[in-house]
């Protein structure tokens, strides 16, 4: 049930430093592809959840297992929130600068 793997590679998901251009393109993940894997994650636990409570409603499963699906897909849309009103502030900030 430890599907956070998006949060424990998030390191090496941000790009290092190149010399030149291509290389940084060869590298990896763009930005847009990490944030895409990262809101996909968070819709297949909530997926996960719905699933546990359906289980818990033909009495399949305990309780335990609910809330504890409940709680991931919780916990890890309160971060996407968090990582899009970053972007959006940063955004905000960007466009504020005089040029």
């Amino acid at each position: 049930m430890n599907n956070f793997s998006i949060y424990n590679n998030i390191q090496k998901s941000i790009p290092q430093p190149s010399a030149s251009p291509t290389a940084e393109k060869a590298s990896g993940d763009s930005f847009g592809n990490v944030l895409k894997d990262a809101i996909n994650q968070v819709n297949s636990l909530e997926t996960n959840s719905q699933t546990e409570m359906n289980k818990f409603l033909s009495e399949e499963t305990d309780i335990h297992a609910v809330m504890m699906a409940l709680e991931k897909a919780d916990i890890s849309f309160q971060v996407m929130m968090q990582v899009r009103n970053k972007i959006v502030s940063a955004y905000q900030e960007i466009m504020k600068t005089q040029v």
